[in-house]
């Protein structure tokens, strides 16, 4: 692994295991080859650095390069290649039109499939889930076809390596794995998803993803909580 080096400073993220926005910088750092400082935050009481770090959203994941942090996840992947263009390979493609296209379905990842993943696992009413449910899996639907047309055929969204689409989709493969415990539905479905289903497989099996993903018994586990904690919102209000 290489360091940040250069006197830029030392690399320390703040996050926390279950959310697939801390698991794609993760990833992204691990294909830059760069060593970093994990540093699990409580989500129920939040450390004065993350606070300090995210004045305006208080979210994680947040990337402190010294004493400088960086919020958003996508714009951390992109920091990286910024910041580090020599270390391990870049995440970003090269060419400006695949930029602008692995941009674009990275955004529906986090608008479209992230969107409808919560509403299938909050939403305030049976309906409501079950709508958001019917989405996530046409959202699945659609980026099996991102695939096969970003892929041209490859191994990954970014051809023979991974690159950006893949750890900004890779981030949820512990929830996309677990969907079945959690609402009752694969979205992993290599029936209907073939090619995400080889590619997540894929791309699990990488060393700079393996470490990372989350079980997925603990994610259901996890996500119970979460719908516990909603449920009780929605009867106190």
């Amino acid at each position: 692994m290489a360091t940040a080096g250069g006197g830029a400073g030392h690399l320390k993220l703040l996050g926390a295991w279950p959310s697939p926005f801390v698991n794609r910088v993760r990833m992204a750092l691990h294909l830059k080859g760069l060593e970093y400082e994990n540093v699990e935050e409580d989500l129920t009481n939040k450390s004065d650095l993350l606070l300090a770090s995210n004045p305006v959203h208080k979210l994680v994941p947040v990337l402190l390069h010294g004493d400088k942090p960086i919020s958003e996840s996508l714009v951390i992947v992109e920091y990286l290649d910024d910041a580090f263009p020599g270390a391990g390979q870049a995440v970003l493609p090269a060419d400006p039109y695949e930029r602008a296209v692995a941009r674009f379905w990275a955004k529906y990842v986090d608008g479209k499939l992230h969107g409808m993943m919560v509403k299938a696992l909050m939403g305030a009413t049976e309906e409501e889930r079950a709508t958001a449910t019917v989405d996530a899996l046409a959202a699945m639907d659609t980026l099996e076809g991102a695939f096969a047309e970003c892929s041209g055929g490859k191994k990954f969204f970014a051809g023979d390596a991974p690159g950006y689409l893949d750890v900004a989709l890779g981030g949820f493969i512990g929830w996309l794995r677990a969907w079945d415990k959690v609402g009752g539905v694969k979205l992993l479905d290599a029936g209907r998803v073939p090619r995400l289903a080889t590619w997540a497989e894929r791309f699990a099996a990488l060393d700079v993803a393996k470490e990372v993903i989350p079980d997925p018994d603990h994610i259901a586990e996890f996500a119970k909580v979460l719908q516990a904690r909603s449920a009780a919102a929605a009867t106190s209000n």
